[in-house]
């Protein structure tokens, strides 16, 4: 800091950069580490008191939060029907997608699944829902219902009156449905504060679910039962006048053959029977011969050839040699597989096992050769029979001369009757299937497994909630740390008053400890001699530190700021130095007595004049029953001999300032000719002229002193003066500012400076001035 001095020069100031020392690191992370544990060294306090506070606020809310548990279970969608049911089954089948199960999930959650489960449960008397508990969501729910009271004053009142809406929304509110990742299962979650309350109502929304879904599923199969017997009437009716219309129009064409038809006609029918007969014996033996070639076609020696051997129909099956060949083969497979399993595939017995079974396999192809020519015989024969009866057809067709045109009509309306016959019987059976359905009780949803109490409370989590309150507790003191030290505008270390102000700072003088006595420490009062001789009162221990401890902190502090004074290049002499400060008690007057004190306890000739004359707080310490002072030696009353009080231990001379009434304008007195004269006097005849100024806040006198001072000293307090006083301050005093040869950080605390100045904390440790025979701070 004095080396910051000695560079100083008029009108140009430090850069903040020169006025720090070097850090080794260069800056980044390890200033980032650097703050961090400054920070911490410094708001350590505020971090724990904020963290314990919000720990014991987690285990307070704890205590009072009552427990909530949650049961939970699982319904399964799409329940597969039995085969005979989706058979008679009358209603479509579709398959579950998004937007169905997004439906079962509102159908969960809606109103009349919770008002059918509150009845059942009677949950309208649980305390959990109607709101008679001193819980918050109790006073909420409250507060809901009032809201609600004035619409519902005149709904009606019974026994049997649905439960109120603020019920409703607390059992929707704790009731939860969601699928099962992509599967068709839904779990169903409730929450209350017993677990086996929470079980029971979660069970019962589950069976209400599934007994809703089956009543459904029974009222749509009645609405279709009710759809086919009226359409089967209608059918009845259709197909009953269109018999009748046939047996009309045979009885007005003298239709009485056979069947309607006329016996010339006879003939043709028995062909037609018979020519139907014989195609559907070709048919048979040629679809036989093709399932004989299929197989012919395979190769025998695979055994894949094997799988389709029952496709040739009843002959193959019947055919003892088959047979016999089959179970052989078929022995033959099971030992091979029993001796593959234990020696292996490739082993002998195997390989002569798989040999006879390929032989096998050869010999049933054989037999099945025989079968398919004897087949092939008999398609041969059923073709030959079929072109007969197709000649005889074409013989009888032709000698047939004319068609009666009753005939068409006849086997029109035979037709449609048959028709409408066919579709009666159809619609009959589905009817009787939907009857049957009525009767199965068959859901498409199920309960997987019914819920059990919860062994464990769901929330509040007490590790969550106390991770959350230890943790969130040290952000927001770690918050609170940081905006404290923000909003620490004062200045602490030197490094902010070189970069703020852009002065050096001279000294960081200590504070002195106070004096531990039981009874405050009286002054003793001046003798009438000593008030005769103008001898100054004996000071109290604070003024006599520099003289009383001269290897003090407190001294060499001192000592620092007279070394700043007498090399200052900024003027040619600095024989008057003003001390002054930007308010009232920050230790200007203290540091002023303790300056002269140590440079007349060096033997040089010094006086300290109290120019504060509105406060003259010096003259009341060191002269208190002075008669005279500045400024009646400035007036011409007295002379300069006859005001000055003299301290016989450091030969320091004292100019008091002898305040008699309210002085109204201090400044004229400080700015006119004869004071100027008078401090040219002490010029001649003193060393060093050390001038007690007021503050330059609250009064502009130390504005009026630039033409008396060489230069100007700042006194701030460290910790306590706001950094934007004291800039205001000297911004109203630029012609202060300019003659300023440094600040000073009085009452300083050494021990607190290591957690405010990280890089120089080992700058402020007691063992370097122990070490050279200084005490400590």
């Amino acid at each position: 800091m004095l080396q910051n001095n000695l560079q100083h020069t008029d009108r140009l100031r430090l850069p903040v950069n020169l006025a720090q020392p070097a850090q080794a690191g260069g800056g980044g992370i390890s200033e980032l580490i650097s703050f961090a544990i400054g920070l911490l060294r410094r708001q350590y306090l505020v971090i724990l008191v904020t963290a314990a506070l919000a720990a014991a606020a987690s285990l307070i809310y704890l205590r009072v939060v009552p427990p909530t548990y949650t049961a939970q279970v699982q319904i399964l969608l799409a329940n597969p029907r039995p085969q005979f049911v989706q058979q008679q089954s009358i209603l479509a089948e579709p398959a579950f997608d998004l937007n169905q199960i997004e439906t079962q999930l509102q159908l969960l959650r809606s109103k009349a699944i919770a008002v059918e489960v509150i009845d059942q449960l009677k949950l309208a008397d649980d305390p959990d829902f109607n709101a008679s508990g001193l819980s918050l969501q109790s006073i909420w729910q409250r507060i809901w219902s009032w809201g609600k009271t004035g619409s519902k004053k005149d709904g009606p009142s019974g026994p049997l009156r649905e439960p109120s809406d603020a019920i409703v929304d607390a059992f929707l509110s704790r009731l939860s449905a969601g699928r099962v990742g992509h599967s068709n299962i839904i779990d169903i979650s409730f929450s209350s504060s017993s677990a086996v309350r929470a079980a029971e109502i979660v069970n019962a929304v589950a069976n209400t679910y599934v007994l809703d879904q089956l009543n459904a599923r029974f009222d749509a199969n009645r609405r279709a039962t009710g759809w086919l017997q009226e359409r089967l009437q209608e059918l009845g009716d259709q197909a009953l006048t269109a018999q009748r219309a046939v047996d009309i129009y045979k009885a007005q064409n003298n239709i009485v053959s056979l069947d309607g038809k006329p016996i010339t006609e006879q003939q043709i029918t028995e062909i037609n029977n018979r020519l139907a007969a014989a195609r559907t014996q070709t048919s048979e033996a040629t679809a036989k011969l093709a399932r004989y070639e299929a197989l012919l076609a395979s190769d025998p020696k695979k055994s894949s050839s094997m799988v389709d051997l029952d496709a040739i129909g009843s002959d193959g099956l019947n055919s003892p040699i088959i047979t016999a060949l089959r179970q052989q083969y078929l022995e033959l497979s099971r030992r091979e597989a029993e001796l593959t399993a234990r020696v292996g595939r490739d082993h002998l017995a195997v390989v002569n096992i798989r040999n006879r079974i390929r032989e096998f396999r050869v010999s049933i192809f054989d037999e099945v050769r025989r079968l398919a020519e004897v087949s092939r015989s008999e398609f041969e024969l059923a073709k030959q029979r079929q072109d007969e009866i197709e000649k005889q057809l074409s013989k009888a067709v032709s000698q047939s001369r004319s068609i009666n045109s009753a005939e068409l009509t006849i086997k029109d309306l035979e037709s449609r009757a048959k028709g409408l016959r066919s579709l009666h019987e159809t619609f009959l059976q589905r009817y009787m299937g939907s009857a049957q359905q009525e009767t199965f009780p068959v859901s498409e949803s199920r309960v997987l497994f019914p819920a059990s109490p919860p062994p464990t409370k769901s929330k509040p989590k007490t590790r969550l909630v106390l991770a959350f309150g230890i943790f969130g507790g040290l952000a927001i003191g770690i918050g609170l740390a940081l905006l404290r030290n923000l909003m620490d505008r004062v200045f602490r270390t030197s490094s902010q008053v070189e970069a703020v102000l852009e002065l050096p700072c001279l000294s960081m003088v200590p504070l002195l400890p106070a004096q531990k006595s039981p009874k405050p420490p009286v002054r003793p009062q001046a003798s009438d001699d000593q008030v005769q001789q103008r001898i100054v009162s004996s000071p109290t221990a604070i003024h006599r530190t520099v003289v009383g401890m001269p290897l003090s902190r407190y001294t060499e502090a001192v000592r620092s700021i007279k070394l700043a004074i007498d090399h200052n290049p900024a003027k040619i002499s600095s024989q008057v130095v003003g001390i002054t400060s930007a308010l009232p008690n920050e230790g200007k007057t203290t540091i002023a007595a303790s300056l002269a004190q140590l440079i007349g306890h060096a033997g040089k000739r010094v006086i300290i004049v109290d120019c504060d004359l509105r406060n003259p707080s010096l003259s009341s310490i060191l002269a208190p029953k002075a008669a005279c002072g500045i400024i009646e030696v400035a007036n011409g009353s007295r002379s300069l001999a006859d005001a000055i009080w003299r301290d016989p231990t450091t030969n320091l001379a004292f100019l008091p300032a002898v305040r008699r009434g309210p002085l109204l304008h201090t400044s004229e007195i400080l700015c006119a000719d004869a004071i100027s004269k008078l401090f040219d006097l002490l010029r001649n005849d003193y060393d060093y002229v050390i001038v007690d100024l007021p503050p330059l806040t609250p009064l502009v006198d130390v504005r009026a002193t630039s033409s008396l001072i060489d230069c100007y000293i700042l006194v701030i307090e460290w910790g306590r003066t706001k950094i934007d006083v004291v800039q205001h301050a000297l911004h109203t005093a630029p012609n202060i500012h300019e003659s300023l040869i440094g600040a000073v950080l009085s009452k300083t605390d050494t021990k607190a400076m290591a957690r405010y100045d990280g890089h120089r904390s080992y700058y402020y440790h007691d063992s370097h001035y122990i070490r050279y025979g200084l005490s400590g701070s």
